[in-house]
């Protein structure tokens, strides 16, 4: 493979004759030099070629060069005479691998975020595309080895349930009837029998029911694939298809889980600050500054624990300074969660045992008969970046749980009969993806950390 020029930028300079291609990003043309700076999507900045007007003869070619214009460039690496870069590539032949019209939409100008939404199909080729989709593909990598260097197995659970992990009925359903004129039964409501999984189906909202059940094989696993909502929501934390992270242990009770928690968040930032160090600085310089001494706080201070019910006794005591007043029972809004690790932790802050109304029915409840094992944990500036919890570990439990909230148990029969077949205590998190590159790099919408996101109404490329 050629080299990149993420590569060649760290090189010195050199007799030897190199091959360079990508994508022309700017041209400055004078009267007896020009200067392209070539990209490849390896890295922010670019490689300057030099082009001796006078030894290059061939001005119809070099016309023909335009923004966008994908090239292969021949030369030697010199040293720069510009304070820039250090490097740059001294042209000796030039070939248009592929030109590029007047009308390409990313001139040398600064685009709204906005408007590269509307052309995703090149917003890539952008500085702060391209960083943050590189920046992408370290967190998963880092994601990815984790778990294995610590002997998890990697599941990949479905993608189409029909049982939804939530509850919350915010579902996208999958169905191959005829939608103009599905059949019916007597009653006149829709005969799922006659669809393709013979009963209801839907995409699912998360790989964690599926995941307990090889936990309770395996031991440690974790999943690391696509989710989808139908939530209504049109927000800048919101997406209607997006990746989720999801381990689970057996014989790990919630403290265990909450160390595995802290431990995975330290790991995979240490590892975007010590292998995307040019990127994360562009994104300190001109997305969000001080970004990166946040990530730093974050990795180096021990995370702080509290209880929901002492979490809710500090926040009472400022109420009116929040939109959203708190009592005991109610959720934890964000305005709250940065609250609680910016002013009254100073780090992040882990919490735990929440009122069992406010969580799913698969957690398992405390002896007190109000709480469950759940926990959140806040990190500065954000707020929750991971949801986790015990999984309720006994049948009778878990099955009364599923009845008071007015579940299908014939939908969960098989999430049951694990609880009698050697069931044993277990937990597991999961972290959003999106939110997890979406904090790492300061960008403010998630539909920006993504190639292509989907969202209400929009559903594009």
């Amino acid at each position: 493979m050629k080299e990149r020029i993420k590569e060649i930028l760290s090189r010195g300079p050199s007799e030897e004759v190199l091959v360079v291609d990508g994508w022309v990003r700017t041209k400055r043309d004078s009267k007896n030099v020009c200067f392209l700076e070539v990209n490849d999507g390896s890295v922010v900045k670019g490689l300057q070629v030099v082009i001796d007007k006078a030894s290059f003869n061939n001005d119809e070619l070099l016309s023909s060069v335009t923004t966008g214009t994908a090239v292969e460039c021949t030369g030697r690496l010199v040293a720069s005479q510009g304070g820039a870069q250090s490097v740059e590539l001294a042209l000796s032949k030039l070939d248009v691998v592929g030109p590029c019209p007047a009308d390409y939409p990313l001139q040398k100008k600064r685009h709204s975020i906005e408007f590269l939404r509307e052309i995703a199909h090149l917003r890539g080729r952008t500085n702060m595309i391209g960083a943050a989709m590189r920046v992408r593909s370290s967190l998963a990598y880092a994601i990815h080895s984790y778990f294995q260097d610590r002997g998890f197995t990697y599941i990949n659970t479905p993608l189409i349930t029909t049982s939804d992990c939530e509850g919350a009925g915010e579902t996208f359903q999958v169905t191959t009837l005829d939608l103009e004129a599905p059949p019916r039964k007597e009653d006149g409501s829709v005969d799922y029998s006659k669809d393709f999984f013979g009963k209801k189906a839907s995409l699912t909202v998360s790989g964690q029911l599926e995941g307990e059940t090889y936990a309770l094989a395996l031991r440690d696993i974790y999943t690391f694939g696509p989710t989808f909502r139908a939530e209504n929501s049109n927000t800048t934390r919101h997406l209607a298809e997006f990746w989720m992270v999801e381990p689970e242990m057996a014989f790990c009770d919630l403290d265990g889980d909450a160390e595995v928690a802290e431990d995975f968040l330290k790991h995979i930032f240490s590892y975007v600050l010590e292998h995307c160090s040019s990127d994360m600085d562009f994104f300190d310089s001109f997305v969000l500054k001080g970004n990166i001494d946040t990530l730093r706080h974050v990795i180096e201070t021990p995370f702080a624990r509290m209880t929901y019910t002492d979490a809710i006794a500090e926040l009472e005591k400022v109420n009116s300074r929040f939109e959203f007043p708190v009592h005991w029972g109610s959720d934890i809004q964000t305005e709250h969660e940065k609250f609680l690790t910016e002013e009254v932790c100073h780090s992040p802050v882990i919490v735990t045992d929440y009122p069992k109304e406010i969580k799913a029915f698969y957690m398992k409840q405390n002896d007190d008969g109000r709480t469950v094992r759940g926990m959140d944990v806040l990190v500065p500036r954000l707020g929750e970046i991971i949801g986790g919890s015990e999984r309720e570990a006994d049948y009778d439990k878990l099955l009364g749980r599923i009845r008071e909230l007015g579940l299908e148990e014939k939908d969960y029969w098989w999430y049951l009969e694990t609880r009698r077949f050697g069931s044993v205590p277990h937990s597991g998190f999961g972290l959003g993806f999106e939110r997890a590159v979406q904090y790492v790099t300061g960008i403010a919408n998630i539909r920006d950390v993504i190639p292509y996101p989907r969202y209400v109404k929009s559903a594009e490329f």
